[in-house]
């Protein structure tokens, strides 16, 4: 019999970084749906949960809708922007981002908190930055 050592025992961590900017570039940024439905479900637990200011929505599907909504929103030029590197540990990580046209002001900036489980996003938090002015 073996017994795990404190190496063996360590937590495989996912990618935080690469996780969350897929997120940001793959899903908010991206204007075709079956592209961005295909994006949340390699990205995505089979039911997660997004909470954000104006509510809570669960599932891929819903989650796609309001990531269109917003891309239809705010017009063709406008896009999700991460600002250094994600990071996180024990299933926790997050992003800074900002938003706006290109080559134009920022818009609205924020955070993206997520519970990572399984290598997937489980559950997703956007917290936004409180206006500036």
């Amino acid at each position: 019999m073996t017994y795990p050592t404190e190496a063996s025992k360590a937590l495989v961590e996912p990618d935080y970084h690469a996780l969350l900017n897929a997120n940001l570039e793959r899903v908010f940024n991206e204007r075709e749906d079956g592209k961005r439905r295909a994006a949340i479900h390699e990205l995505f637990s089979p039911e997660p949960t997004m909470y954000e200011p104006a509510g809570i929505v669960t599932g891929q599907a819903a989650i796609s809708n309001v990531a269109g909504a917003l891309l239809e929103q705010f017009g063709a030029d406008f896009s999700f922007v991460a600002e250094g590197t994600a990071v996180g540990h024990h299933g926790m990580g997050y992003l800074k981002w900002r938003a706006g046209p290109a080559n134009g002001p920022v818009i609205v900036s924020g955070v993206d908190v997520a519970e990572v489980s399984d290598g997937k996003i489980k559950r997703l938090w956007v917290l936004l930055d409180a206006p500036q002015g």
